[in-house]
């Protein structure tokens, strides 16, 4: 049973089948990775969401770093990112040499600002990498209509959107390739590892090679060549077989997790939604997209005011955080930046605070605990 005097803001969860296909897998001999249970959670995957060719990947990081190399990104090629991301969202283009150009926020949503991105975009723009945010989708009729009139490519960053939708769509499954993860503080989690969604076929076979050190090695084991060489750039990006039997185990569970997560995303909801009146803003999920409950969030007027209810929250045993600080003000590319200001990437960055959430934090805590402690900051 959680100790309800102590709230940690991500607990992970294992269904107790983790160590039973851990065990599996070492006693099938193969731990290196595209064994059995590498092909199960990839069919699984494929199978779920449509998806056209599914890669596990270490991580979402390397998951994007694989689909920067697979658009060929360039030195001063131009990739559209939102400022308000993780930093991997960035890195895995700027590591081929890509300049970055920083979208805005919108104003009601940390996802990419869908009506900004065509006036950023150049004859030198070679991509667009769009965010959803808490596994809320952006509007991606408005962004692939972008790429088809520019002839771009579109890399859907899902990792925090695991079975979420747009307009009924999977996500990942719309843009040329996606990027999802299976950190520890994902809905479904391998404590890391990621995997690499493929929907443009152009894209599969070279990404086999590139997952395996730019080798073509895949095709010695299936016969095709009588030995395997050198012949394109790549890296180990292939998880191992433990790896995968964790991740299966979690993927089995996959729809009781869910159902668990959105009780707790509305139970916050209801609790708080009479916070608005103290101008307090709730996630603001459009009529084209499903919430996956992969966090739950509140913007508060300013980050003195985060700040203070992060510290209250602490004092009382409830750990609370923020999260992302602006991209195009950080040490490594404030310098970069072209001088746009990019306000409502800012005001996430200084308001946003994300509560617990995680499958075994029950609806009495956030009931009798931590809805009360929020309640009553903003009230006193």
């Amino acid at each position: 049973m959680q100790d309800s005097k102590n709230i940690p803001f991500n607990k992970p969860y294992l269904t107790g089948k983790e160590t039973i296909y851990i065990q599996e897998a070492a006693q099938n001999g193969k731990l290196s990775g595209d064994g059995f249970f590498t092909k199960k959670c990839q069919s699984f995957f494929e199978e779920k969401y449509g998806f056209k060719k599914v890669f596990l990947t270490t991580s979402c990081t390397d998951a994007l770093e694989m689909a920067a190399i697979l658009l060929d990104i360039q030195h001063d090629d131009e990739v559209i990112v939102p400022s308000y991301t993780f930093v991997s969202t960035a890195n895995a283009f700027i590591l081929r040499g890509a300049k970055i150009v920083f979208a805005d926020s919108n104003e009601n949503h940390p996802g990419i600002n869908e009506d900004l991105l065509e006036d950023l975009i150049t004859p030198n723009t070679k991509a667009i990498v769009v965010v959803h945010y808490a596994g809320i989708a952006c509007n991606m009729e408005k962004i692939m209509a972008l790429s088809e009139k520019y002839n771009l490519f579109v890399v859907e960053d899902a990792a925090q959107a695991i079975d979420s939708y747009y307009n009924n769509k999977p996500l990942g499954s719309i843009g040329h390739l996606a990027a999802f993860s299976f950190h520890e503080t994902k809905n479904i989690i391998a404590g890391e590892g990621g995997m690499l969604v493929i929907n443009d076929e152009q894209f599969i076979q070279r990404a086999e090679i590139i997952r395996e050190k730019g080798t073509n090695r895949n095709k010695f084991f299936r016969g095709e060549v009588d030995k395997y060489n050198w012949v394109d750039i790549g890296s180990s990006f292939l998880p191992s077989e433990i790896t995968a039997a964790f991740l299966y185990a979690q993927i089995e569970a996959i729809d009781i997790i869910q159902q668990k997560r959105l009780l707790l995303w509305n139970t916050y909801f209801n609790e708080l939604i009479e916070l608005e009146e103290y101008g307090i803003q709730f996630p603001n999920i459009a009529s084209f997209a499903t919430n996956n409950a992969h966090a739950f969030y509140l913007i508060c007027k300013n980050a003195d005011q985060r700040d203070a209810l992060i510290k209250v929250l602490k004092s009382n045993d409830v750990l609370s955080v923020f999260h992302y600080l602006s991209l195009h003000n950080s040490p490594y590319f404030i310098n970069k930046h072209d001088g746009r200001d990019l306000l409502n990437a800012d005001k996430f960055s200084e308001c946003l605070i994300r509560l617990p959430m995680y499958y075994e934090l029950s609806t009495d805590e956030i009931k009798s605990k931590i809805a009360p402690l929020v309640r009553s900051f903003f009230k006193d």
